[in-house]
């Protein structure tokens, strides 16, 4: 162990220094990408790669050779970004074809540093899916029948690929650049102060006196974190330092209590406003506005850590599980102060966006100013410009490494968006799944399913859902369900993986926090989630959930509906009651769930 640590202690750069002023240099051109007016997409664009790559390259090297390395792709990488950022006029007016041997060069080079961008941020699986892609796009006139395609010029494939507005500098790259990088600004920034102890108090006076205390703070708190958040790792590895420890010490048995963090934390990529960069991935695929999604998407989150909580109530009795101890609970007054951290931001955000109108970034960017100015107070009122230094240090480091991880999977998976556009394979990929599903839709959301899951077991959740909405989300539509939807329901089951074994990565970390063999949080992490199997389907049954915004009533419906539903579901799979019992309380969950069809 203590080799590990000096081995990564000797491939860090010494100048410690930098990463804070290189993430404030990134925060600064994100910012002030919303306040400048209109940026060009060829100059935005590759800057954003651009101030991505050291953090990839340079400050995620583990090992000698890969700083070696790293260092190398790192300056090949900065030089094609900003030979793009800096001819982006010129190049707009080749219309996407390369006319020069430099070109030619910048362009494979963009491509290899994007590859190992995504390989050095999350591993081998996105970058394979991309990588088969532009094979695809390059051979696929060698492929026989109707998967084939008549072929393109190479230096118009690679040009379309980097040198346009398509590509790796696509919309989506654009989503990266101008809303979600805000947004994890705001997060880094609202973590860096007193906000978590904030999520956290509030979460401890509401719950903490009920039975099963601990488990029920996990679930407020990490609903909270998570909204800002967005991951599941993340919300694990931070609210379960406190809640874990906090449920152990009640007597939830340890797999329970692992089970109990790793559930609710995988609620934060549903819960609005962030969904772990989803719901504003969502603006640019549908075209929906982002409080038409923020509208649609809380209903079934708040049916998710409903059922989660009745879930941890009913393990509670079966357990014996009691309160949290009155010593370890704070007074209102600290839940007052600790909460105005996060509630002056948060308000600042909803008021601007709903009443005031304006953009989700622009209410964003207000609401990192006001987090901001809160650094330099803490939980006693006290003002200090060294702590706000500290803080704000610590706030540029995570921002900038977060914005980079992000932007590396979106852009790369702006190459497998790219290349299904060019190639048309999503079209045809579409009709083989309403051929296989005889054109009837739960054949079909079977299929949909079941891919979602495959593809969310080896690549990041939103990753994951760009893939395979764009595949199989035209075939869901063309069978009645609206684009919205669609989409919510692809999200929700690539998400799955999360808690689901093979790979379910909160419940690794979560097992790891208190010392539990992974498969048996596994086991209780499945049944306490049993919403994240279900609800997705029961949106489908009963669309009108999703439209509280302009159909309240009929939302209102299907929201206790479903909630009975789900809360027959937790009975049978873990009260411990006769069997037939328990067997019959499922069997009228499915039937209430699903008694629209």
């Amino acid at each position: 162990m203590s080799t590990m640590v000096a081995d990564d202690a000797a491939v860090r750069p010494p100048m410690w220094f930098v990463w804070p002023v290189l993430g404030l240099l990134s925060i600064v051109f994100h910012l002030g990408l919303i306040f400048s007016g209109l940026v060009p997409a060829l100059v935005a664009r590759p800057i954003h790669m651009a101030l991505a790559l050291p953090w990839l390259f340079v400050f995620l090297a583990k090992t000698r050779m890969q700083l070696l390395t790293g260092w190398v792709l790192l300056i090949l990488g900065e030089i094609g970004c900003l030979y793009i950022a800096l001819n982006a006029g010129p190049l707009s007016d080749q219309y996407g074809f390369i006319d020069n041997g430099f070109q030619m060069a910048v362009a494979i080079t963009l491509l290899a540093i994007t590859l190992e961008m995504a390989r050095r941020a999350i591993g081998w699986p996105l970058p394979l899916v991309a990588l088969i892609c532009l094979a695809y796009g390059l051979l696929g006139q060698y492929v026989p029948g109707e998967y084939g395609h008549p072929g393109f010029p190479f230096a118009s494939f690679l040009g379309t690929m980097t040198i346009t507005e398509g590509g790796i500098w696509g919309s989506l790259t654009g989503v990266s650049v101008g809303i979600v990088s805000i947004f994890v600004i705001l997060g880094a920034v609202l973590n860096a102060g007193e906000a978590g102890q904030g999520f956290m108090n509030v979460a401890t006076l509401a719950a903490g006196r009920l039975r099963g205390g601990a488990g029920k703070v996990s679930v407020l708190s990490s609903a909270m974190f998570g909204s800002i958040s967005g991951s599941a790792s993340a919300n694990v590895a931070s609210t379960g330092a406190v809640t874990i420890p906090a449920m152990t010490r009640l007597g939830y048995p340890r797999a329970l209590a692992g089970a109990v963090e790793a559930v609710a934390s995988s609620g934060g990529q549903i819960m609005p406003p962030l969904m772990g960069a989803g719901a504003f991935v969502m603006v640019e695929l549908t075209g929906t506005p982002y409080a038409t999604i923020m509208g649609a998407a809380l209903p079934p989150a708040i049916l998710y850590f409903l059922t989660t909580w009745i879930g941890i109530d009913l393990f509670a009795r079966r357990y014996g599980l009691g309160a949290v101890d009155a010593a370890d609970r704070p007074s209102v007054r600290d839940v007052v102060i600790t909460s105005m951290f996060f509630a002056v931001p948060f308000g600042i955000l909803l008021e601007r966006m709903f009443v005031g109108g304006f953009t989700p970034q622009y209410a964003a960017c207000l609401a990192i100013l006001a987090a901001a100015l809160l650094l330099f107070v803490n939980v006693r009122g006290e003002v200090s410009l060294h702590r706000f230094v500290e803080r704000a240090g610590g706030a540029a480091v995570s921002a900038g490494q977060q914005i980079a991880v992000i932007g590396a999977i979106i852009i790369c998976a702006s190459i497998v968006i790219g290349v299904l556009g060019m190639t048309g394979l999503g079209v045809k990929v579409t009709s083989t799944i309403l051929s296989v599903a005889d054109d009837s839709l739960w054949p079909a959301l079977f299929l949909t399913a079941i891919a979602c899951i495959l593809l969310g077991m080896e690549v990041p959740t939103t990753a994951a859902y760009v893939i395979c909405v764009t595949i199989a989300g035209p075939a869901l539509e063309r069978l009645g369900i609206e684009p919205l939807l669609a989409h919510l329901f692809v999200f929700w089951f690539a998400l799955l993986s999360t808690i689901t074994p093979p790979v379910c990565g909160a419940v690794f970390i979560a097992a790891g926090m208190v010392g539990e063999n992974w498969l048996k949080v596994a086991g209780s992490a499945m049944r306490l989630g049993i919403g994240l199997y279900v609800i997705p389907l029961a949106m489908i049954a009963n669309p009108a959930i999703i439209h509280m915004a302009d159909r309240p009533a009929e939302a209102g419906l299907a929201f206790v509906k479903i909630a009975i539903a789900l809360w027959a579901l937790s009975l049978a799979f873990i009260w411990k009651g006769p069997v037939w019992m328990r067997l019959a309380a499922g069997l009228g969950g499915l039937i209430v769930c699903f008694a629209s069809l």
